[in-house]
């Protein structure tokens, strides 16, 4: 093998817990890593056995609505590129579920659980900072890992046995940026709150945007405040191009409200992510003036045959696509493509059949690259349809996934 250079379907318990989750999530990480995909140290790869899928998830926990709609993706998946046998290449594929709590302790402990009773593919992960734990356990004991949501770009290139099945933040920040066009010249303000999640959206719009040439400022509020007038009224003044709102917490509405009486919305082009359904009511009549960047939500594939695979089976099974539900989905087709390809004990040879591979997915066309595992794909831009319990996002436009891919980040190991 060669080297490579060195280099949420129901409403959260609390409104705290939904509008924490509405930021786009660009935390900035760094992780060292560990590990080059070498051969297998297993037996043989004769057919008619039973390939031992890891599913590692939060399936309790603050992000627990997250985590079924990964796993319920998955599943669907897994039926979709099986044809409904669960079985690949003469292989049967069985699933074990392990709970994480959204704890890096507990899912490290499941993964060598389950890398002790002889499990060679794990997935799942829906938290940044276990996915970061999980990539170099992956390393250590020679299997393949496929992270799920977690955007956190430090899993990108974090070593050659593991893959993103989602997007990753700088996807995120490159979505918003086709919204301001020509960037150079261009003046942007990240509103966000005086915290480290707040200075890293900050330090993440000037690598990327700044990069191009715009001149990235900030308004940056106490986390404390609750009176958010008078910083609407900051980049109101500051006549900005593009205004990139992270804002995490209970204030959230009082935000939008006053961003929308400050007249805000209408001086200039005002972007945010777009998280799962249960938080739309947030926004209130705000959301129809605001633009979103989004990964996904139902409808925006274009109702192309894989989309409509996924929406049928999960609903089907009981449950509700929403923002993740693609990311288990895409997961289980790189499974089965990873079997299929490279056999259910050659590590190596899985990793190779994953490495450079364009297959169709829930979003459109993507593709794993090679150089770094990356997942390279299609990203939306929205804008939300009614208020409160009847808001429902409508796609505005979709970015094509090279034009919001990540630059490069080879394997370091």
């Amino acid at each position: 093998m060669r080297r490579r250079a060195k280099g949420t379907a129901r409403h959260r318990r609390s409104l705290s817990a939904v509008v924490a989750l509405t930021a786009a999530g660009l935390v900035l990480t760094g992780c060292t890593a560990a590990g080059k995909a070498g051969e297998s140290d297993s037996g043989g790869d004769a057919k008619g056995g039973t390939v031992k899928v890891g599913l590692v998830y939060s399936r309790t926990g603050l992000l627990a609505d997250y985590g079924k709609q990964y796993r319920d993706g998955f599943m669907a998946g897994l039926d979709h590129a099986t044809k409904g046998t669960r079985e690949v290449a003469g292989h049967r594929i069985e699933v074990t579920e392990q709970d994480d709590a959204g704890d890096p302790g507990k899912a490290v402990s499941a993964a060598k659980n389950l890398i002790g009773k002889g499990y060679k593919v794990l997935a799942g992960t829906t938290d940044s900072g276990v996915a970061l734990q999980m990539a170099p356990l992956a390393a250590q004991n020679k299997v393949l890992y496929i992270s799920g949501p977690a955007a956190t770009d430090a899993v990108t290139g974090i070593n050659d046995y593991t893959f993103r099945s989602g997007r990753q933040s700088y996807q995120d920040i490159l979505t918003a940026g086709t919204m301001l066009g020509e960037a150079k010249g261009k003046k942007v303000t990240v509103l966000a709150q005086d915290s480290t999640f707040g200075q890293a959206n900050v330090a993440a719009v000037k690598a990327v945007l700044g990069s191009r040439g715009a001149k990235v400022g900030s308004v940056l509020a106490p986390p404390s405040a609750t009176d958010l007038t008078p910083f609407a009224r900051q980049v109101k003044a500051g006549g900005p191009d593009l205004v990139f709102v992270a804002w995490a917490g209970s204030t959230a509405p009082a935000l939008w409200t006053a961003l929308d009486q400050q007249g805000v919305l209408e001086a200039g082009k005002v972007v945010t992510g777009l998280a799962g359904t249960a938080s739309y009511p947030v926004f209130g009549d705000a959301g129809s003036k605001v633009s979103f960047l989004a990964h996904y939500f139902p409808g925006a594939g274009g109702g192309n045959a894989v989309e409509k695979s996924m929406i049928d089976s999960v609903t089907k099974a009981g449950g509700t696509p929403d923002l993740f539900t693609p990311d288990g989905f895409t997961a289980a087709q790189m499974v089965v493509r990873a079997i299929e390809k490279g056999g259910a004990t050659d590590t190596a040879a899985m990793v190779k059949a994953l490495e450079g591979w364009s297959f169709d997915g829930v979003k459109g066309k993507e593709q794993v690259r090679a150089q770094d595992h990356a997942l390279v794909q299609p990203m939306f831009v929205a804008k939300l349809k009614g208020t409160g319990a009847g808001a429902r996002p409508e796609l505005v436009s979709t970015a094509p996934m090279d034009e919001v891919a990540p630059p490069a980040k080879p394997s370091a190991g």
